[in-house]
């Protein structure tokens, strides 16, 4: 049993030398901030978009009226439908966000990132024997779909490379 031990040891540790030097990395994993060192934030005040703020900071995007790229948001649409076929008993429901939202520069107005839609969703069960928390499902929800939507964001955002006059 020690030598299959040992064997399957050696096999992951020779796929991960193999794959690490064949230029493999995970996404996401050790990747730069922003390229974009200034920020203007339009459109309409919701969470979504005080999340983006708090999160564009964080990355050491400055976020302020005369930034020289203005980044576009639309409203939060949250759309929700039963996927179970019962209306008694647990029921699936699932939940779905859709954000869109551009990039354009000040200057011309020449859009760097033309409207596109950001689509998120999630499933989730109620019952029907807990009431109460039924609108804590909801609310969770609504939050994980704004966490997934600002990290899909951030991804079309990096994609930006610097500021262009």
């Amino acid at each position: 049993m020690q030598r299959r031990g040992f064997l399957n040891l050696a096999m992951t540790a020779g796929a991960a030398l193999a794959l690490a030097g064949c230029g493999f990395r995970l996404r996401g994993f050790d990747t730069p901030g922003l390229a974009v060192d200034e920020l203007a934030l339009a459109g309409t005040d919701s969470e979504l978009s005080r999340l983006v703020a708090e999160r564009l900071t964080s990355v050491g995007t400055r976020v302020h009226d005369d930034a020289s790229q203005i980044l576009n948001l639309g409203p939060e649409t949250f759309r929700e439908r039963q996927l179970s076929v019962l209306d008694s008993g647990p029921q699936e429901r699932e939940m779905a966000l859709s954000v869109p939202f551009s990039v354009q520069r000040r200057s011309d107005g020449a859009y760097r990132l033309s409207e596109q839609r950001l689509e998120v969703s999630t499933r989730f069960t109620v019952s029907d024997d807990n009431l109460l928390a039924q609108d804590d499902l909801r609310e969770e929800a609504r939050q994980e779909l704004r966490q997934e939507a600002l990290r899909r964001l951030f991804d079309r955002l990096r994609t930006l490379n610097g500021v262009q006059p």
